[in-house]
């Protein structure tokens, strides 16, 4: 998808779960709600979710798409590194990305955008991995960060 497709898309998508989540007070209905919106909206999206930080593990939360790893190694993976850096992390090609975890084998690319609480702290991360190399790119960055501001914002 083009890059103005990709971010009228986006933007079309920011409304519509606006709307959505308007009502809501709880983080993890939003979660839930984020995840369904983007995995069926954006078509080169193979796995959608949210992954948390618990008692000092970083386990899943709601998500769509093939089975998911319930923990993710500490600090190995891009998901920790989404959580260590405290930035989004863009990955061309996870099989070239040290320490990748692999929970699905079709996956080829992937983007974490990190979840920060009321507060400012990190306490998760948006990932999203595509069948695709090289799927993710500042369009998504921009736009998926601030989608995962409505969790708490």
């Amino acid at each position: 998808m083009d890059k103005d497709k990709k971010a009228g898309r986006y933007e079309r998508l920011y409304q519509q779960i606006n709307e959505l989540l308007v009502k809501s007070n709880n983080p993890l209905s939003k979660m839930a709600t984020i995840v369904a919106v983007l995995h069926h909206k954006m078509d080169t999206f193979f796995w959608t979710g949210f992954y948390l930080l618990h008692e000092g593990r970083l386990q899943v939360g709601p998500y769509q798409g093939s089975l998911a790893c319930i923990d993710l190694a500490k600090d190995t993976g891009v998901c920790w590194a989404g959580i260590n850096r405290k930035h989004c992390v863009i990955v061309d090609d996870v099989h070239a990305f040290p320490g990748h975890i692999a929970c699905d084998s079709r996956s080829q690319s992937e983007i974490v955008v990190p979840l920060f609480d009321s507060n400012g702290v990190v306490i998760g991360v948006l990932d999203v991995d595509s069948s695709e190399p090289a799927a993710f790119d500042e369009t998504d960055r921009h736009w998926l960060e601030r989608i995962v501001q409505f969790v708490y914002g």
